[in-house]
């Protein structure tokens, strides 16, 4: 009986923070108020984009990370001619045949 309490203890507490943390708007309501939804993003809340039903997005709030973008400088001398390109993709399928069966299909 107990195993059963907090089973439904742990079901109700997972339903409770899964409905509080992710809110979720339409974009009709999202354009409406985005100024209010932006707060809530703020505030540390993930909201959950809806076009009628569908859940098409989210946003989150931005944590600064170590492991974001770096832009380095240019290399001294460096050109576009002086990047090294892959080798080229070896396959046994013609890739223009390809294109031309995609056109054909399309019309």
């Amino acid at each position: 009986m107990e195993e059963f309490l907090e089973m439904i203890a742990l079901t109700d507490m997972t339903n409770y923070d899964y409905s509080k943390v992710m809110k979720r708007v339409r974009i009709a309501d999202l354009k409406a108020h985005l100024s209010e939804h932006l707060r809530t993003v703020r505030q540390g809340e993930v909201i959950t984009i809806l076009d009628r039903e569908t859940p098409i997005a989210r946003i989150v709030p931005h944590q600064k990370d170590e492991s974001s973008l770096v832009i380095r400088n240019k290399r001294q001398g460096a050109t576009l001619r002086s990047v090294r390109m892959p080798p080229p993709l070896r396959t046994d399928t013609d890739i223009v045949d390809l294109l031309l069966e995609e056109r054909r299909a399309e019309r």
